[in-house]
């Protein structure tokens, strides 16, 4: 059985920067406090008239391009999101109809921020088992779409953005192994209340701002730091490795105290963990992937590296991915 690669990967942050500066004019909030709670500076905002979709094709033909591929040839496409465009038809549907692709199947996966390992593992299974060659996987996100502006605990954390990675089995960088979990009894700490068949939309739910997002912060912080530690040493203990067989985490980009949580469990310096958070906020599904791509495009993983990927979120969901950076053209 050949083992699926990532042949192509792209990503895409929307021009409009909103900083905290920004924020201290709507809601009764600092630039210092924010850093100091989360280590965010600014997060990218997907302008109107642009959804979810939009960002993803954008990743998408950064990763088409850089797999040396043609659209054509994508015979599967997913994409992870909570944040779609629309309740139907799939934001993947509509991403396969701006790439101007034909016929090939295409579905969306809800796994919130560890979508983009999800998707990832959906795909693998699928290129590993030779029922398809070229996979496209997005996970975008407009999270910005989900702000409550009242609520200052949350609404200075998201942002938007979008990856996209094509798989398949040339050379790229060797999936080696991928965790996918879930713990849906912890359901009710993070969530958007209204929006869905339990409570559609009225008057009541938009009054209530029942249709942005709900956080027990606390609570999530505990898990999410246990979740994704554990994780990452269930990965590596299944695969024979040890933490100093990591040349990077790359962990999701929520909350930089969750992530020196993380460090602080493994015992690993923060300087192994690739942090974006600062100039991009919490993109959910997206958060991940891109910082995978940026740490690439600034050539900080070296050929032969293995990077640990490590996520967690809404569902409550967590994953972890380990990766082989591909080695150089001979």
């Amino acid at each position: 059985m050949d083992h699926a690669v990532i042949e192509g990967l792209g990503s895409y942050l929307p021009e409009l920067v909103l900083t905290n500066a920004d924020f201290e004019k709507m809601v009764d909030t600092s630039d210092e406090w924010i850093i100091s709670r989360t280590g965010i500076r600014e997060r990218r905002m997907c302008p109107k008239g642009q959804g979810s979709s939009d960002l993803g094709v954008y990743a998408a033909r950064q990763a088409i391009q850089d797999a040396g591929i043609s659209p054509s040839e994508i015979e599967l496409i997913l994409c992870s999101t909570i944040s779609p465009d629309m309740s139907f038809p799939a934001t993947s549907c509509l991403i396969q109809e701006k790439l101007g692709i034909e016929d090939c199947p295409c579905f969306d996966i809800s796994a919130a921020c560890s979508g983009f390992l999800y998707g990832l593992e959906t795909a693998r299974n699928f290129v590993e088992t030779g029922r398809y060659k070229k996979v496209l996987v997005i996970a975008s996100e407009c999270m910005s779409r989900y702000l409550d502006y009242t609520d200052r605990s949350t609404c200075v954390l998201l942002g938007d953005g979008a990856v996209a990675a094509v798989l398949g089995t040339g050379r790229g960088h060797h999936i080696l192994d991928v965790l996918i979990a879930a713990g849906g009894k912890y359901w009710n700490l993070l969530y958007v209340p209204a929006g869905g068949s339990l409570q559609s939309i009225s008057f009541d739910t938009v009054e209530g701002h029942l249709h942005s997002m709900k956080m027990e912060g606390s609570a999530l912080f505990r898990i999410a730091i246990s979740a994704m530690a554990d994780a990452a040493k269930s990965l590596l203990a299944k695969n024979g490795l040890t933490l100093e067989d990591i040349a990077f985490f790359i962990p999701h980009q929520a909350n930089i105290r969750i992530i020196q949580g993380v460090a602080k469990v493994l015992s690993v310096p923060m300087e192994r963990f690739f942090v974006n958070i600062e100039h991009t906020g919490n993109m959910s599904a997206a958060s991940v992937g891109v910082a995978l791509h940026e740490a690439s495009q600034k050539k900080i993983i070296a050929p032969g590296d293995i990077v640990c990927l490590v996520t967690f979120g809404a569902g409550l969901t967590w994953a972890a991915s380990l990766l082989r950076w591909k080695e150089n053209e001979v």
